[in-house]
């Protein structure tokens, strides 16, 4: 185990993160709150002093990086991050304990939008930015964006290959285009300019400019962390059809938006998890306002929530313009189900992801068609290509651990006596890095209720959902440590 190289990588990442943390800086400066601007000095002071051992502690690390320490290197950098990361929040005093300040940055960073927070408007601006902007940082992943701004002068593409796939979402990572450096810059780029697109609109909304920066924040890492006590609810039918629009841009697999730029419109239109992807929203969107036929006052209206919340939670954002909760069981069913699908790999979302459920399903076929011709072989193609087994497999491996996992973590966290429904989706919002669940955990409650070892139990199905299991399940795994 390289652990000088691993120790470079994450002071490089730590100094970023307190770099970060100077607009919030000023924003507390510019209103005037003292003890939110120390907090975040003393955050950052930390911070630097950890990177600096870090940095002292890896000099002359070897060059030599594989898998293992990729995937170590990349669930370790996240829980440093967001143990440093919520620091602000428990110095200032704005989210008191310890546990739940942890809480709220992991679900920042992993872009799930789960809240401790009962009040959110009571947080002052500074705050309010960190925690929004957190979204943002992890929706892309916080060491692609190292990738891409901070070279770090290694030769070859194994070193940022091994990182990249550990820490992006689907079921396989590829280049798009020679150099994984240049890959890593072009879909930050690509990022950053969805972004920038989104705030205009909101601003040509009439969205106040910190609103529709943190609300962009949310809508572009599909995190869904508001500004306001009601979400999306308080902004007008334009603002929160905007919020709609983007939401379901930023759940494309980012992969398609370079092939748009590079004029291949027939490899977009023949990929088959678009296609898929499109039509579970709209087949939603449609059975939902069915639903609610007569919930809402108008046929408009009706659509505009129905297809708010299908993008929110189809998506893995967690905005919400309704108490879904009041909704008829039917839709309801529909939302728990589309927590489990989720967005495109390579977005921002979470869930199992389009992409992997075109596998199973397909997966699925061909065991049942094996049954009935046990001599014919049969290969599973997608987008007009052969899949390669060690996916399928990988797929499967995937699977298994989400039921798994999902499976121990209802029963450890029901020891708090709330109702099944309760529990049971509040482990879906939190793995599928969604949000809002039902009952206690819905769109107009938050996560204040659960004891602080449920919320742990949380915090690593958080971590685990968005770092695609493996990355966190290897920490615990005494194999990991062991000397080769």
């Amino acid at each position: 185990m390289n652990y000088k190289a691993m120790g470079r990588i994450m002071s490089q990442i730590l100094m970023l993160e307190a770099l970060f943390m100077l607009p919030s800086l000023l924003l507390g400066i510019c209103d005037g709150t003292p003890k939110t601007c120390m907090a975040f000095v003393y955050s950052m002071g930390i911070i630097l002093l950890v990177a600096a051992v870090m940095f002292l502690a890896s000099r002359g690390a070897k060059k030599t990086f594989f898998a293992k320490e990729g995937v170590v290197c990349v669930g370790l950098s996240w829980i440093i991050l967001s143990l440093l990361g919520c620091l602000p929040f428990w110095f200032s005093g704005e989210i008191p304990a310890f546990i739940d300040a942890f809480f709220e940055i992991v679900s920042g960073f992993t872009t799930t939008g789960a809240s401790v927070v009962p009040e959110v408007e009571r947080l002052s601006r500074a705050v309010l930015y960190w925690r929004s902007f957190s979204h943002w940082l992890g929706g892309m992943g916080v060491l692609v964006f190292l990738l891409a701004v901070a070279p770090s002068g290694r030769n070859g593409s194994g070193f940022t290959l091994h990182l990249l796939r550990a820490e992006s979402p689907g079921p396989n990572v590829g280049k798009l285009v020679p150099r994984m450096r240049q890959t890593a810059a072009i879909l930050y780029l690509l990022y950053i300019l969805l972004t920038v697109l989104n705030v205009v609109f909101l601003l040509l909304g009439g969205m106040p400019v910190f609103d529709a920066v943190c609300t962009a924040f949310g809508t572009a890492g599909t995190g869904g962390f508001g500004v306001k006590n009601d979400s999306i609810a308080g902004y007008s039918p334009y603002l929160q059809n905007v919020c709609t629009v983007f939401m379901l841009l930023f759940g494309i697999n980012f992969n398609c938006y370079y092939l748009l730029l590079m004029r291949q419109f027939r490899n977009v239109l023949k990929n088959e998890e678009i296609r898929l992807y499109f039509g579970v929203v709209i087949g939603s969107v449609l059975l939902i306002v069915w639903n609610l036929r007569g919930f809402y006052p108008t046929l408009r209206e009706t659509f505009r929530h129905a297809a708010f919340q299908v993008s929110s939670i189809m998506t893995t954002t967690g905005f919400a313009t309704a108490d879904f909760e009041q909704w008829p069981s039917f839709s309801k069913a529909i939302l728990l189900s589309l927590m489990v699908i989720g967005a495109c790999a390579g977005s921002t979302g979470g869930g199992i992801k389009c992409a992997r459920v075109i596998l199973l399903f397909k997966e699925l076929r061909r065991s049942v068609r094996q049954l009935l011709h046990p001599q014919k072989i049969q290969v599973i193609r997608c987008d007009g290509q052969i899949i390669d087994e060690k996916i399928l497999n990988r797929t499967n491996i995937y699977l298994s651990a989400y039921v798994i996992i999902i499976a121990v973590s209802f029963l450890l966290i029901s020891t708090d006596g709330l109702s099944p429904t309760t529990n049971f989706s509040a482990v879906l919002a939190c793995f599928n890095n969604i949000g809002p669940g039902l009952e206690a955990v819905g769109p107009t409650a938050n996560f204040c209720s659960f004891s602080v070892f449920s919320k742990i139990i949380l915090i690593l199905d958080m971590l685990a959902g968005r770092l695609e299991i493996f990355p966190i399940l290897v920490l615990f795994s005494r194999s990991t440590w062991k000397k080769s």
